[in-house]
């Protein structure tokens, strides 16, 4: 999910913005510190700004965080709300670029990433991850009209992926010749308007995304062990402790099954 290369991440604007800030809050701690001037405690947990949880997302990315009446909702959202809720704190989701969110950039401005975040090793040299929250393995998804039935017949076809993607990944694993677009609404767009014939992603969003359309199916799901985590600044054990503590009792509790029928439906299986 939103594997993007370190090596060849090209900062956005959104990017820009996060270092900029980033930047700021560097220089008020005065000697470049490791502790940001503004910060309060909830627990043994240090929040960035006093009495919120600030979140770094990238939307939109529906199912897991797009806005809708003015409002940013979704899977993620929906366990950002609940880490606020048991920090006591309040929540402050802040819109960032994939960029600064997978090269930890964005964890200079927020306590944690939560951004559909593969879980990878690259990534655990920057960042430390909670224990994992979705699995997430890839799927073919096609036009009823391609003839497609199973990756092999989709060779010599138009099929779309998410450029630097595991799904990208896995289509040139296969010997397709895939064509790269920059995000998943692009490639969905033109899988939609028949200008490919298939396209190869997260089962979480091309499940989503085809779910009230007839002419398109899921042909075949790959099981490749994807997991999603929450992103925390390396070291930050505190913080760690108090995230995965949430997780485990939204499991428990079911709640993290019930967010995932809200949002994903049938889609993610």
């Amino acid at each position: 999910m939103q594997l993007k290369s370190l090596a060849t991440a090209k900062l956005s604007a959104k990017a820009a913005a996060i270092l900029a800030v980033g930047a700021l809050s560097l220089t008020a701690c005065g000697g470049g510190g490791s502790t940001p001037a503004a910060s309060s405690s909830t627990g043994s947990v240090q929040l960035i700004n006093a009495g919120k949880l600030t979140v770094c997302s990238d939307i939109p990315y529906e199912p897991f965080e797009f806005q809708k009446d003015g409002k940013n909702v979704g899977f993620d959202m929906d366990i950002a709300a609940e880490l606020a809720k048991d920090m006591k704190a309040e929540l402050n989701v802040v819109d960032s670029s994939f960029e600064a969110i997978e090269t930890g950039t964005a964890l200079t401005q927020c306590d944690v990433s939560i951004s559909s975040i593969s879980i990878t090793d690259t990534r655990k040299s920057v960042m430390d991850f909670s224990s994992p929250y979705l699995n997430d393995d890839l799927t073919l998804v096609a036009t009823e009209a391609s003839g497609i039935t199973n990756i092999d017949s989709a060779k010599g076809k138009k099929v779309g992926v998410q450029q630097a993607t595991t799904g990208a990944q896995y289509a040139k694993d296969k010997g397709l010749d895939a064509q790269q677009f920059e995000d998943t609404g692009l490639l969905v767009q033109a899988l939609k308007a028949g200008t490919i014939d298939a396209a190869l992603g997260n089962q979480s969003v091309l499940g989503y995304a085809i779910k009230d359309d007839a002419k398109i199916k899921r042909v075949e799901n790959y099981a490749t062990g994807e997991k999603l985590g929450i992103a925390i600044k390396k070291g930050n054990t505190a913080m760690a402790d108090q995230v995965n503590s949430t997780l485990k009792r939204l499991t428990d509790d079911g709640s993290l099954k019930k967010f995932e029928t809200t949002w994903f439906g049938e889609a993610a299986k």
